[in-house]
């Protein structure tokens, strides 16, 4: 699987989260300040990273900023992206059973690096797109439908 990993602003626990996801066989692609070590706008960033799950240039994608909320809120904006901010293991695994999430947003000012690697390890042994989630994604589908048309 080809996973986004992206961030604003560089942080140590980066690298185990890429190791993590190596050590599983998932081919890690870079975008931000995770590719270049540099501080970048979290929106930009996140476009980035977002637009590559949304067209299927990546499977899934995790993104870090200092809270986690910004970046989420910014994947969001892209359409197909269901980003969820998760602070614990069981939250990332019910956001793939429940919400089909196909983006976990994590706090850079949060994680050490054994937290983040319990929460990547939730996340990625969850079931992908669980069909008791899918009445509740195809609610969701629709309430984004609404507010297109209106656009």
């Amino acid at each position: 699987m080809r996973i986004a990993v992206c961030s604003d602003e560089p942080y140590p626990v980066h690298s185990a989260v890429i190791a993590e996801l190596e050590k599983r066989g998932h081919d890690v692609v870079r975008f931000g300040s995770v590719k270049s070590g540099k501080e970048v706008p979290w929106t930009a960033v996140a476009q980035a990273a977002a637009e590559a799950v949304a067209f299927g240039d990546c499977d899934e994608g995790i993104f870090f900023c200092w809270t986690g909320t910004g970046i989420s809120m910014a994947a969001n904006k892209v359409p197909g992206i269901r980003a969820a901010l998760c602070c614990d293991p069981e939250t990332a695994r019910g956001a793939r059973i429940w919400n089909h999430a196909n983006v976990l947003a994590l706090s850079n000012r949060l994680m050490s690096e054994e937290h983040a690697i319990e929460i990547i390890q939730a996340w990625m042994d969850a079931p992908q797109e669980d069909p008791k989630g899918q009445a509740g994604v195809n609610e969701l589908q629709a309430l984004d439908a609404h507010y297109r048309k209106q656009e």
